[in-house]
């Protein structure tokens, strides 16, 4: 199973339930000599205001890290694969303020993206995970 979309999409769930900075950075080290790249980031906001921004700060986490190049059929991976993550939770979060992480793993051709947060109000949050994957060259 070595390389395989099943082992990029369960890198990007660890990464994205990563409780602390500490965690996250210990896991991208250990992802890292299994031959996976990770990366990760928060987020929170309004769901309608916020889709955009995580779609881009998953290209440029992912970017900054090292997971994807420059180029725009990778930046195009990543986007497609976290809109896809976020359209899995839509029917929960539409209307509501949403915050967690997004994860980004890749290995070989493989990009997967997992967006883990909370969505509601005050303390009456309700917890999603959205995944999406892309393939690239």
């Amino acid at each position: 199973m070595a390389g395989s979309s099943k082992q990029a999409a369960k890198a990007a769930i660890r990464l994205a339930i990563s409780d602390s900075r500490e965690e996250e950075s210990r896991l991208k080290k250990e992802l890292l000599q299994e031959g996976v790249k990770g990366a990760a980031v928060d987020f929170g906001g309004e769901y309608l205001q916020s889709a955009g921004k995580v779609v881009e700060r998953a290209i440029i986490a992912a970017k900054r890290e090292g997971v994807i190049k420059d180029t725009h059929a990778d930046e195009g991976a990543v986007a497609g694969a976290a809109r896809e993550a976020l359209s899995q939770i839509m029917p929960k979060a539409l209307g509501f303020n949403m915050g967690g992480k997004i994860g980004i793993a890749r290995i070989n051709d493989h990009i997967s993206v997992a967006v883990f947060f909370g969505i509601g109000l005050v303390h009456l949050d309700e917890v999603a995970i959205g995944l999406g994957h892309r393939a690239v060259p």
